[in-house]
């Protein structure tokens, strides 16, 4: 099995910032190593073999901040053990247990789309300058290789290739999970972002996933509406932030409540407003797949709004 190039690994950004995201390329064709496309079988992402019927899950988009959030007791942290306790078999759950996550994590970037499909998946701690219990973190949530195998088989505008052993689950996804489900007993995969083609199109596959809310699996966006590491202010209390922050964070919120998905594709249109706001957009990304997999006339609801070290906006979002 030819091992994928690695393209692109950057420094960490100071001494407490999480580094930027790993840039990997599939193949020409879209699929990385493992059974090509045009070899598997066709599947119907309506109907994945492995998974059952469900009631239409929820969908998530969660505001990740710092990786210190998942071993302090911040209010964001608390906001997702909270979310967690929505799903379940006890009498306050809202929602059942999820079969599988699906996860579209801002850091792992990609030429081309892929899964995870691993049944194993590695919690990579991709940051630089935490302390050492950071890093002594672990997620061991199981994978799904034959989900991961008909993901890859249905989806073919674009392809979607199965990457079984270069990834894993990198700080995006566990650094989220673990305050939500911390028995890791629940399988998860994990989507990469093609960094390369335009919003809309995050968005367009996001409106192919819809398919999988059917089918028990809770789809879970990481990133952020506003991320500037260039600019944190780290001894600014939570909920300051610069007015750029704040103002794009409005435009944000503004499009999610009235459901104008296609206007917060174009966010790029703000110039250099979406410039100090996301001076790369890889933690804007998973926002667009998220919007994309609710339904029309779908309500969200918010929850951890507000901001962390002044230039990361923090503000999360469920629809069903």
């Amino acid at each position: 099995m030819q091992r994928r190039q690695t393209l692109q690994l950057a420094a960490a950004i100071g001494t407490t910032l999480a580094m930027s995201p790993i840039q990997s390329s599939v193949a020409d064709n879209g699929q990385a190593a493992g059974t090509p496309s045009s070899a598997r079988p066709l599947t119907d992402l309506g109907q994945l073999p492995g998974l059952r019927p469900s009631p239409r899950m929820p969908v998530l988009f969660v505001g990740h901040g710092s990786p210190m959030n998942v071993i302090e007791d911040t209010r964001w942290r608390r906001g997702w053990q909270a979310m967690g306790r929505q799903f379940g078999n006890h009498a306050d759950a809202q929602y059942p247990k999820p079969q599988l996550i699906l996860a579209i994590s801002a850091h792992w970037l990609t030429r081309g789309w892929a899964v995870t499909g691993m049944a194993q998946p590695a919690t990579i701690h991709d940051f630089g300058g935490f302390p050492q219990a950071l890093f002594d973190m672990r997620y061991p949530a199981p994978g799904w290789p034959q989900v991961a195998e008909g993901i890859g088989a249905a989806m073919r505008n674009p392809p979607v290739a199965v990457e079984d052993f270069e990834w894993g689950l990198d700080h995006g996804t566990w650094s989220v999970l673990q305050p939500m489900f911390p028995a890791a007993d629940i399988p998860v995969i994990q989507l990469s972002l093609d960094y390369s083609r335009p919003p809309h199109e995050h968005l367009a596959l996001g409106r192919q996933l819809r398919a999988l809310r059917e089918q028990g699996v809770l789809i879970v966006g990481s990133g952020n509406t506003v991320h500037n590491l260039r600019a944190v202010a780290r001894q600014v209390p939570d909920n300051q932030a610069h007015s750029w922050a704040v103002e794009f964070d409005d435009f944000a919120a503004r499009h999610i409540s009235s459901g104008n998905h296609a206007e917060l594709a174009n966010f790029l249109t703000l110039g250099n407003l979406a410039k100090m706001a996301h001076p790369t957009h890889d933690h804007f990304l998973p926002l667009l797949h998220t919007a994309g997999a609710a339904h029309e006339g779908e309500a969200p609801t918010y929850f951890n709004e507000g901001f962390q070290l002044a230039s990361i906006g923090m503000r999360s979002v469920l629809w069903g």
